[in-house]
Order: C-alpha cells, then structure tokens, then sequence
C-alpha cells in the first residue's frame, strides 16, 4: 500500500502549511483530501509536489506492504 505520510512530515520539516499550498501553489482540497485518506494520484501530481516542496518522490510518499 501506498502511504503519504511522509509528504506530511515533510510540509513540517520546511514549515509549509496546508493553507499556503492551497493558496500559493494551487493545490486542491481534493488532492489533500486524497493525500489523507492514502488515495491515488497521478505521476504528473506527484511530479508538482516535488517540484512545489523541492524534494524527492521518497519525501512524499512511501510502499508499505500489506500483511495478509
């Protein structure tokens, strides 16, 4: 499974609150929403937060593997 929450420990670690990517950069409450719920998003997503946050692909998300 796919996990965001490094992406969250990463807004933290540069001080980037919701409210300025919402207001800065144009992110949606809908991506957050799907960020905080562990929903998919696009590459092309994936590619603006890193480019949005200056950081890699690892500093927002991450695979967990699912015990079944």
């Amino acid at each position: 499974m796919i996990t965001y929450e490094p992406f969250y420990k990463t807004l933290k670690k540069k001080n980037i609150t919701t409210y300025k990517l919402i207001n800065t950069f144009g992110v949606s409450r809908s991506l957050l929403d799907r960020l905080k719920h562990n929903k998919p998003i696009t590459t092309q997503t994936l590619d603006d937060l890193c480019a949005f946050l200056d950081c890699n692909v690892e500093d927002i998300l991450k695979f967990e593997k699912s015990i079944d």
